[in-house]
């Protein structure tokens, strides 16, 4: 039970640390998200973001070697991605490379409950 827990932690690492990239440049913001970026507030806001994302996916692979941190770890993603989802939702009108992020936040919002499910069940034991 704790191999599938950690397997859909990376999942969900992996989903919220993949768009760190987005530091490196605008460009590959932009490319990213289908979107241009005008302005260098925009693009700093952005890249803000992006290191963001890179702190609570690592934080959640690093809670994959620290089992301690897994709960704490589930929340903050599920913050993260429910709160993307909710933006997305209420936006109404976005472009295809929003919806396919959403899509992905979804499955690791799968993979959170999941994991939540699992882990109160090994607790319990």
């Amino acid at each position: 039970m704790n191999r599938t827990i950690s397997i859909l932690l990376l999942i969900v690492g992996a989903i919220n640390f993949l768009p760190v990239i987005g530091i490196l440049s605008a460009a590959k913001l932009a490319s990213a998200y289908s979107v241009d970026l005008v302005g260098n507030d925009i693009i700093i806001l952005m890249r803000h973001r992006a290191l963001l994302f890179g702190i609570v996916g690592g934080f959640v692979l690093f809670s994959v070697f620290k089992p301690a941190y897994q709960s704490v770890a589930m929340v903050m993603a599920a913050i993260s991605m429910v709160g993307f989802l909710y933006f997305v939702w209420a936006a109404g009108e976005y472009n295809d490379s929003i919806f396919r992020i959403s899509m992905i936040d979804l499955a690791g919002i799968a993979c959170l409950l999941l994991a939540s499910v699992l882990k109160y069940i090994s607790a319990k034991k």
